[in-house]
């Protein structure tokens, strides 16, 4: 069994600058739990898989191609394929999110 504590997860270098922890990584699989304060956001980017959001914590906004929403802790997200997405914390709180990309990417994400 491995059980590995979020908060205690080493924090991963990104191209977004925000807080990345990467919890859990396989050919299969990769999750990363990301942490955005009030005011920061992922640069608008593009993925080679499948990517869910599953919300942790507080609220934030959710664009995946044209579409926007504001989402809260609770919220499951899918977002296909090399569609442009990112996370927004537009409010007040710490909104988290939990990343699973499936399957593990074996190339890169490119930012827009």
């Amino acid at each position: 069994m491995q059980i590995t504590q979020s908060m205690l997860a080493p924090e991963i270098p990104n191209p977004h600058g925000v807080s990345v922890r990467k919890l859990h990584d396989t050919e299969h699989a990769q999750v990363n739990l990301v942490t955005l304060q009030p005011g920061e956001a992922l640069k608008l980017h593009v993925t080679p898989v499948d990517v869910f959001f599953y919300v942790v914590a507080g609220e934030g906004t959710v664009q995946i191609g044209d579409e926007r929403e504001v989402v809260s802790s609770g919220a499951l997200i899918a977002s296909p394929a090399r569609i442009p997405h990112r996370l927004l914390n537009e409010g007040e709180g710490v909104f988290q999110v939990l990343v699973v990309k499936t399957p593990r990417p074996t190339s890169s994400t490119r930012i827009l």
